[in-house]
């Protein structure tokens, strides 16, 4: 569906995939620890966040306008995250849409 950057201070890609069933998967580089109690938040626009814990935030921008409404239409995703091609650790993340990402940074 998408490929696109997120930051946590460094720039890094990620992609957006959705399957037949409208399931959403986000894979993206690995971060440092685990997630606890993580949370993508998410208003429709090109902008997001990831909390994956109270450390770890990760930024979204440039979320591609083909990935828009699919995000806005789900409870739930799984997020992926990588090293090389390797799965470091998969979880699932409930979505919380809100009115402005931006007015949350």
């Amino acid at each position: 569906m998408a490929q696109n950057k997120a930051s946590d201070g460094a720039k890094s890609r990620y992609e957006i995939l959705q399957n037949a069933k409208g399931e959403i998967l986000i894979i993206m580089a690995q971060r440092i620890g685990g997630p606890e109690n993580p949370l993508f938040v998410y208003d429709g626009s090109q902008y997001a966040l990831l909390y994956r814990s109270h450390e770890s935030t990760v930024y979204f921008d440039d979320i591609a306008q083909g990935a828009r409404t699919p995000l806005k239409g789900v409870t739930s995703l799984q997020v992926v995250e990588i090293d090389d091609d390797d799965v470091v650790r998969e979880y699932p993340v409930p979505v919380r849409l809100v009115k402005d990402v931006k007015a949350l940074m």
